[in-house]
């Protein structure tokens, strides 16, 4: 709880700082789910702004769940872990890019995933609905 004697922008700024926090460590965990799920779905390979427009989300947040640069570490990561594989094509518009695919392990992956997903996800769920809900008060 935050202390109520705090300063309105102190309040803010903490309350800030806690939200910054629960978002960076609530996308560590669904990034890597999130790239195998747009590379498994994908017709062919991707690079890396490619899929990251795809990520994007609808509404213009001032802080993305997900942001652009934090991707590229992830990627390099799952490739290195065998998820992915990659390879780089020379581009007219600007530097030589770099298209990531699913491999079969990836697949794998991706599918233990979404089904460990599923059920922490209703599980956060279930857990959520039980929480009453600010507009009640």
């Amino acid at each position: 709880m935050i202390d109520p004697s705090l300063s309105g922008n102190k309040t803010e700024k903490i309350a800030f700082t806690a939200d910054r926090k629960f978002r960076k460590e609530l996308s560590a965990g669904i990034t890597s789910l999130a790239l195998l799920s747009v590379l498994n779905h994908a017709d062919e390979p991707m690079y890396g702004y490619q899929i990251a427009k795809l990520m994007e989300e609808d509404e213009k947040e001032t802080i993305p769940l997900i942001k652009h640069g934090a991707l590229y570490p992830v990627l390099r990561s799952l490739q290195g872990n065998g998820l992915l594989k990659s390879r780089v094509e020379p581009s007219i518009a600007g530097p030589p890019r770099r298209y990531y695919d699913i491999t079969d392990k990836g697949r794998e992956a991706f599918r233990r995933w979404m089904e460990i997903w599923k059920r922490t996800s209703k599980l956060i769920d279930r857990i959520l609905g039980g929480v009453p809900d600010d507009k009640a008060d």
